[in-house]
């Protein structure tokens, strides 16, 4: 087996879990009993974005692409960041109203 077999062969591979890893994520996110599983079904969502925008780098040897790849890293940090803090004022503003029992939050 030459090297360009072996890259064409583990490029497929790579397509292929990528496909099935976004796949699961978005049955998680659709099934997701709460925000903060949702939340991270979107951050996994754009992990696998990445891996998949260097894996076609990889494929088309056009490396431009990482440079998207990272600035789409970047997005999504800022975005689960966002919705990290999205969830703790939803909680905290929760818990002045009452709704939420300290105590019963930290047995859950």
């Amino acid at each position: 087996m030459s090297a360009q077999e072996f890259l064409d062969l583990s490029v497929s591979v790579s397509l292929g879990v990528l496909a099935l890893a976004f796949l699961l994520t978005v049955v998680r996110i659709l099934k997701g009993p709460t925000v903060p599983d949702r939340v991270l079904g979107l951050d996994m969502l754009v992990s696998i974005g990445i891996g998949f925008i260097v894996v076609i780098a990889i494929k088309t040897g056009y490396y431009l692409y990482l440079d998207v790849a990272i600035s789409l890293g970047l997005v999504g940090f800022l975005a689960t960041v966002a919705f990290a803090r999205f969830v703790l004022q939803i909680g905290l503003r929760a818990q002045r109203n009452g709704s939420i029992d300290p105590e019963e939050k930290r047995n859950a």
